[in-house]
């Protein structure tokens, strides 16, 4: 398959390639950034010197349309929609990994992010966990990668949901991430000296644009609105995401319940790991991969649950899910290119 990645000079774009070029099934034709216009690959990403000899375009989405099966678009918030329609109505299969095309109602959309500039594509867009809705991607040509906390959080939380045993009114989710969450574009909350050495909150209060994505996923997998609290906090580490999730229970339940309900919900699932009791996931066991690894517990003195969910968020929180949404696509098995062993310690 020959494939375009449309901004490929951030983190995502990085992460987009070094997965892409060794992928079995596909050929990378384009990848763009103004920056770096006419530039080796190498020179935004020493990583990967020698392994791609493709340069960076400078190049409209008109003019690379018609060179690429399948486009990512790694391209910031209010920007992929300006692209994403040319790509959509020239035929080509596009995966979008901002946050323009995830949310299915435009008033919200627009409440948190502005105006929208392509509100006639919303309902074209499937929202793409594999692990839940792989069904309705199957048969998509345009996909909205989900954001990288609410893949922690939803996938944490889908098969708790799925069952009668808590109080749905009562989640909080406390998440952490590292600082390539932030993006590359220099700015003065993720600079060496702001980060190393600290840990802190941010977006306090449900301001973080991630909640209504995942207020979305969640109230779709239990057919009544959800609201949850949600904290974000900053990590002196480079990548990943751990996010601990709490439910106030309505009845006694062991955790060797909440072991069987979701080790039999994602028996299936390659990409989704449930810890065996009496182990909690660690950022360092999914570095690289696109994994997200669940570990459980239960309070007893307080009656909640406790499910910790851990991915990478260039990975599993972007790129690899991004790319495990094309194989979806286009007829692949759904691990190819994706099967990585975690870089540990």
């Amino acid at each position: 398959m020959k494939i375009g990645v449309f901004g490929a000079s951030g983190y995502t774009g990085l992460e987009l390639l070094r997965l892409l070029i060794r992928h079995p099934k596909a050929e990378v034709v384009f990848a763009t950034s103004r920056r770096f216009a006419g530039q080796p690959v190498y020179a935004a990403h020493p990583s990967l010197i020698n392994l791609t000899d493709l340069k960076f375009l400078d190049a409209s989405a008109t003019e690379v349309a018609q060179s690429a099966e399948v486009v990512f678009l790694a391209l910031p918030h209010g920007i992929s929609m300006e692209i994403a329609p040319t790509f959509h109505k020239a035929g080509r299969k596009v995966i979008d990994l901002s946050a323009d095309f995830r949310l299915a109602d435009l008033a919200v959309y627009e409440k948190w992010y502005g105006r929208h500039k392509a509100p006639d594509m919303i309902a074209d867009a499937i929202y793409g966990i594999p692990e839940l809705w792989r069904d309705q991607i199957k048969g998509a040509r345009f996909i909205a990668n989900p954001g990288c906390y609410p893949t922690s959080v939803i996938l944490g939380l889908a098969p708790l949901l799925a069952t009668d045993w808590i109080d749905r009114s009562s989640i909080v989710v406390d998440s952490k991430s590292g600082t390539s969450g932030a993006g590359r574009e220099p700015q003065m909350g993720s600079l060496f000296c702001e980060v190393d050495e600290g840990f802190k909150a941010y977006k306090i209060g449900g301001q973080h644009r991630h909640i209504p994505e995942m207020e979305q996923a969640l109230t779709k997998l239990t057919g009544e609105s959800l609201t949850i609290s949600f904290t974000p906090h900053l990590l002196p580490v480079s990548r990943g995401i751990l996010s601990t999730i709490y439910v106030n229970m309505i009845r006694p339940i062991k955790v060797d319940d909440l072991l069987v309900a979701y080790e039999k919900f994602y028996q299936h699932e390659a990409f989704v790991r449930v810890y065996p009791k009496g182990l909690s996931p660690n950022l360092l066991c999914i570095r690289g991969t696109n994994y997200c690894d669940i570990g459980l517990a239960v309070d007893i003195r307080t009656n909640r649950a406790i499910i910790v969910s851990a991915i990478d968020n260039l990975v599993k929180g972007a790129a690899g899910q991004a790319i495990q949404n094309m194989n979806l696509i286009c007829g692949l098995p759904e691990e190819t290119g994706l099967e990585l062993v975690p870089l540990f310690p």
